[in-house]
């Protein structure tokens, strides 16, 4: 299915004589940002430069759109519509695999706050496919509320049947567990002091457990050795499926065993450990529970640093109605599409580069989709 197709479900809001069709101003869109576009000045001027190529796949009588267009129309277009868009898009591009990893992790628009209109920074929620290096699918947390109404409504959306879904201690909620239980995926859920007797009761049994030379065969032990860039980490899980004794077992759904991942760096003659601690539906030993853990903090390098250093999300001054909340989701288009393509071993920012300079490589990455 091509971006023209998914897209042309958007409703259309303006007067009956626009110019330009949504779907087309969509496709536009997305073309000038895998091209290195990252605000709508930029993606009018480079679609000005591009109308050649443009025109293979919409018609442009009335030339290349002003950012002004491109501008009126993604603050007013309407975020939920289009995120629907969105995720149908990727279901029709990716299927979920049995134990994918799913890290649900939040992300602050930093320069999305309107002093003028008193309108604070947007949270993002994201779900990222750890195993495609894929967005599924993102949400806006509603205003004065946080990620533990967002992720439910998030899940909502999406297929995760199968999967382990990952949060940090902010998504370990036991309303967040049942819900991802009701969708038939595993909960993998860090654990810290938002939960304290929680966290103390299994850190106590996780640390004792640690300290032993045998393990019982409840539990499971893995270690792993990093070398590289002038440090050494070497990481060690302990997990344990006896979990009868824990007083709280019964609040969170199908809770089946708990775990603790142990890190410790060597570098420029320090060593620094810390302990993480999860809570999990799983039930597995602890090089798979490990590499769970370590999928999640994927997120943070494959996708929250891609943004940022790549395409400049945190310096983007989109704030007014819902720009800046649209212009997030196209960044996820493009940031998906860059992922997909393998042939170049390219950064996210040379891809881009290239793709502004090759009309072939801009194909290349579009294959499938137009």
């Amino acid at each position: 299915m091509t971006l023209l197709d998914v897209f042309s479900d958007l409703k259309e809001f303006r007067a009956d004589n626009h110019r330009y069709p949504l779907p087309h101003l969509v496709f536009t869109a997305v073309c000038m940002i895998l091209c290195g576009a990252d605000d709508w000045k930029m993606v009018s001027k480079l679609a000005k430069r591009k109308q050649k190529w443009l025109k293979k796949y919409i018609p442009l009588p009335h030339g290349a759109p002003s950012q002004h267009t491109f501008r009126r129309v993604f603050a007013s277009l309407d975020p939920e519509q289009f995120r629907e868009c969105f995720i149908q898009w990727v279901s029709t591009i990716t299927e979920r695999t049995h134990g994918e990893v799913i890290a649900i992790d939040g992300k602050t628009l930093r320069r999305s706050y309107d002093r003028q209109d008193d309108k604070a920074a947007i949270h993002m929620v994201n779900a990222w496919a750890s195993a495609t290096g894929m967005v599924l699918g993102q949400l806006k947390t509603a205003e004065k509320s946080n990620e533990i109404t967002a992720i439910p409504a998030l899940l909502d959306m999406l297929e995760v049947s199968g999967c382990i879904i990952s949060t940090d201690a902010m998504g370990c909620q036991k309303d967040i567990a049942q819900k991802i239980r009701s969708k038939g995926a595993d909960y993998l859920l860090a654990v810290k002091g938002n939960h304290e007797t929680l966290h103390e009761d299994i850190k106590l049994f996780l640390d004792h457990l640690a300290c032993q030379k045998k393990l019982p065969e409840s539990a499971s032990y893995h270690e792993t050795l990093d070398k590289g860039h002038g440090r050494i980490e070497v990481r060690r899980c302990w997990i344990s499926t006896d979990v009868i004794w824990l007083d709280q077992r019964s609040k969170w759904k199908d809770l089946n065993m708990i775990g603790v991942v142990e890190g410790e760096r060597h570098e420029g003659g320090k060593v620094s450990i810390e302990r993480r601690y999860f809570i999990s539906s799983l039930i597995t030993d602890a090089a798979t529970f490990m590499s769970a853990v370590r999928s999640h903090w994927s997120v943070e390098n494959n996708l929250h640093w891609s943004l940022d250093i790549s395409f400049r999300e945190d310096g983007c001054r989109i704030r007014k109605r819902y720009g800046a909340e649209n212009m997030a989701v196209f960044r996820q288009i493009a940031l998906n599409l860059l992922s997909q393509e393998k042939t170049e071993k390219l950064g996210m920012m040379n891809k881009r580069i290239t793709a502004a300079a090759d009309d072939e490589y801009l194909e290349l990455l579009l294959q499938g989709v137009i």
